[in-house]
């Protein structure tokens, strides 16, 4: 692999890892709303679910999408579904304190309601996060561009570990500094109103940010 050719799958892997979209939005909402520590395993699961998914595309899973022309539509519908379901999970996030306060509950009709608080409101665990990646049309579309353009049919092996490792070394500061602009608010957004209408603010922007795929996914009189 040519210098020039490292440098642009350098430049491609940055470009891509550090700009909006589904990942970096919800980890910059977790980052408010649950602040570094409790996000770490949701950032680690974006990183590396996303690094084992381009290591899996770049070995030639790309075939499997070609040969099964279903299959990725059918994951691009599971993943829109999963998207408003992570909106809805978000917008209706509860402040810390009425967080609190539920989880002081005693009665066995309010545990139940704690229950369901911490289960609306919990960050993403690993699994989770990884698993997503196979549902993320920004992923996946990076995953394929980058093994169809910066991979070499001479060297598959290399060349898909060489990708993999590079956009394993980019992505994980782009992604930390979303979680870190996330912590950063969290003490202008103390005030429960501003926390509110920040949640619902992130959730409209997440389903913004699926238009492109809904044009894709829905009925042309639908959208």
């Amino acid at each position: 692999m040519t210098a020039e050719l490292i440098a642009s799958l350098c430049l491609f892997a940055f470009v891509t890892s550090i700009t909006p979209g589904p990942n970096n939005a919800l980890l910059f909402a977790s980052g408010v709303n649950h602040g570094i520590r409790r996000t770490m395993p949701h950032m680690l699961g974006v990183q590396l679910g996303f690094a084992f998914m381009q290591l899996v595309i770049a070995l030639g899973v790309g075939y499997v999408f070609k040969a099964m022309p279903g299959l990725y539509p059918a994951l691009r519908a599971a993943g829109f579904a999963y998207l408003l379901y992570l909106a809805w999970r978000i917008g209706t996030s509860a402040p810390p304190d009425a967080r609190s306060e539920a989880d002081a509950a005693s009665t066995p009709t309010a545990q139940g309601t704690a229950g369901k608080a911490r289960a609306a409101t919990r960050p993403m665990t690993f699994l989770e996060a990884s698993a997503f990646q196979w549902m993320n049309p920004k992923a996946v579309m990076m995953c394929v561009t980058a093994a169809s353009t910066y991979t070499l049919p001479s060297h598959p092996v290399l060349g898909a570990l060489f990708v993999t490792g590079v956009f394993l070394l980019a992505g994980m500061p782009c992604v930390g500094v979303w979680v870190l602009l996330g912590a950063a608010m969290r003490g202008f957004l103390q005030d429960r109103t501003r926390l509110r209408v920040f949640n619902v603010a992130m959730a409209v922007l997440l389903v913004a940010s699926m238009a492109p795929m809904a044009r894709d996914i829905l009925p042309a009189g639908l959208f």
